[in-house]
């Protein structure tokens, strides 16, 4: 297969492989946070010992996920400086990858906000919070893939 942007280049095309896994699995942790999030709001406030399974649950995916997103965006980086791309659309996702990154980072002020008991958001909230990631990626996939501008 030829890639269009880097012409029959087999290196450019691993690190294109590996940026969509690493991009994809960063967002699997972005989708399944929040979720988390919503069970942790919907705990009593007398069972400690659920709390306490979902907190862990919710500090490891968010390590995990952080872990995942440093190689996603170097190698997002090494493609864009590697040339090829360009593009009002390219603007457009660098935006949007930007508000993914800035989502991650609100995730770690949530998960704090749950570690000192002073959550304030409802069930409800997380659950409309948790769609956001998942917009963030169908919009960034769309401007890749149909190049719109």
């Amino acid at each position: 297969m030829i890639d269009a942007a880097h012409g029959d280049n087999p290196p450019m095309l691993w690190i294109k492989a590996f940026h969509i896994v690493f991009v994809t699995s960063w967002f699997a942790g972005l989708f399944y946070l929040p979720r988390i999030f919503v069970n942790l709001a919907m705990v009593p406030a007398d069972s400690h010992a659920e709390r306490e399974r979902l907190l862990l649950m919710a500090r490891k995916l968010y390590r995990f996920s952080s872990l995942l997103m440093v190689p996603a965006i170097g190698l997002g980086l090494w493609l864009w400086l590697a040339g090829g791309y360009g593009g009002g659309w390219l603007h457009a996702k660098v935006v949007l990858v930007l508000l993914a990154v800035g989502y991650h980072h609100m995730c770690r002020s949530l998960l704090r906000q749950f570690e000192q008991f002073t959550n304030r958001r409802s069930d409800r909230w997380f659950r409309v919070f948790n769609e956001v990631s998942v917009l963030l990626m169908i919009a960034i996939v769309v401007l890749v893939v149909v190049k719109p501008f």
